[in-house]
């Protein structure tokens, strides 16, 4: 089987752009996606403070998205489950999953205390953390059954009627990103950030965990083989000084995006408490690991952990902007893809337009990388119109 691509996307402002522009030419890029065979298109979930989603709502956008597209799939990456009630997530992923003719995919995760405080929850990293695997449970149950019943310390459900189901039974493939271990033993697809040098070691991680918690063998309970991949941020352009000269400007404003308007709030308000952690497990800007969680489930600020990557890479290539970024020609970019394919991943997650990279430089990248990359390593390379 060849690797699968995926594409993984926050939809940036683009400077001068009003919001209808934004939406229609990323509706078009994944319009585009869709001809060229990329497996599934992964949005992220951010709210204010931070200034790097204009899709927060991720399943009004996958919505439209449906309409445009027929064969791609379709995933939240992820659902901040503690934001959100059990049942309106129900209602909406049986709606999205319906609207897609059965292509929704759903990841998932628990943001931290940060992202609770800014939505007014004044959550401790435990209450957090029980919210999320409460949430998780009513909708895995709720999508499975015809009637929901939970009894937690967050929600109760007794013989509720569940007229809304998915198509995909008992309910679409899941996602856990950044950890690997968590994935396999749940049963889920996974995204890593990281680097080549640690997808080859997550990758092995991963179907150990597999093998140990589903069986050997084992496929996915849609009767799939269980992905792994790796997000890479990605220019492509006709030569590599092009590609290069585009991506490390955007990769500043990609990292300014990422973590500076959220930081500046919490400290203009002096919400220190999410500035360190008390057990020194965690790193970065997003207070503490919930006492009650998995030692593997350590707490990491994502502008910390690409930091941590860009310091401790080892591969010196001018393209390779610090460990979790590429630019360069189509032939620099097969150079990495032969290494990546290497590690074991079976599943390669671009992200095409970040920081300060406009539309039509998206879009080039998206036309090379189909054209010119995709076709080495897919089975059946897919004809894609010019339109």
């Amino acid at each position: 089987m060849g690797l699968q691509f995926g594409v993984f996307d926050h939809i940036e402002p683009e400077e001068g752009k009003p919001l209808t522009e934004t939406y229609e030419k990323r509706l078009k890029q994944i319009e585009y996606m869709d001809r060229a065979g990329f497996y599934c298109y992964h949005l992220a979930e951010h709210h204010t403070p931070a200034i790097h989603s204009l899709a927060p709502s991720q399943n009004v956008f996958l919505a439209a998205a449906s309409q445009r597209t027929t064969k791609i799939h379709l995933a939240p990456c992820v659902y901040v489950l503690p934001l959100h009630h059990p049942l309106r997530l129900i209602e909406e992923i049986s709606m999205v999953d319906t609207l897609s003719n059965g292509r929704m995919e759903i990841g998932v995760g628990r943001g931290g205390e940060m992202e609770a405080f800014f939505w007014g929850q004044e959550a401790t990293a435990e209450s957090n953390y029980e919210r999320y695997q409460e949430t998780l449970a009513v909708i895995q149950n709720g999508l499975s059954n015809d009637r929901l019943n939970f009894q937690g310390n967050v929600y109760n459900f007794d013989d509720l009627p569940m007229f809304m189901h998915s198509v995909q039974k008992p309910y679409p493939p899941m996602w856990y990103m950044r950890n690997a271990e968590t994935a396999a033993i749940n049963g889920m697809d996974t995204i890593i950030v990281g680097s080549l040098d640690s997808i080859g070691p997550e990758a092995k991680r991963y179907k150990e965990k597999w093998e140990e918690h589903q069986g050997k063998g084992a496929l996915t309970i849609h009767g799939k083989e269980p992905k792994i991949g790796l997000t890479v941020h990605m220019v492509l352009a006709e030569t590599d000084e092009e590609a290069i000269a585009i991506a490390k400007p955007a990769w500043e404003q990609y990292r300014y995006n990422l973590a500076a308007p959220r930081r500046i709030e919490a400290e203009r308000r002096g919400l220190d408490r999410f500035m360190s952690t008390k057990d020194g497990q965690g790193f970065g800007f997003v207070g503490n690991r919930p006492a009650n969680a998995p030692a593997r489930e350590l707490r990491r600020d994502i502008d910390a952990e690409i930091e941590k990557f860009d310091s401790s890479h080892t591969t010196q290539n001018p393209g390779r902007l610090g460990g979790v970024a590429m630019a360069g020609s189509p032939a620099s970019m097969r150079e990495y893809l032969d290494e990546y394919v290497q590690s074991g991943a079976n599943y390669y997650v671009c992200s095409f337009q970040w920081g300060s990279i406009t539309s039509d430089e998206a879009m080039r990248s998206i036309r090379l990388f189909t054209e010119e990359v995709m076709p080495h390593y897919v089975d059946a390379p897919a004809e894609v119109s010019a339109d």
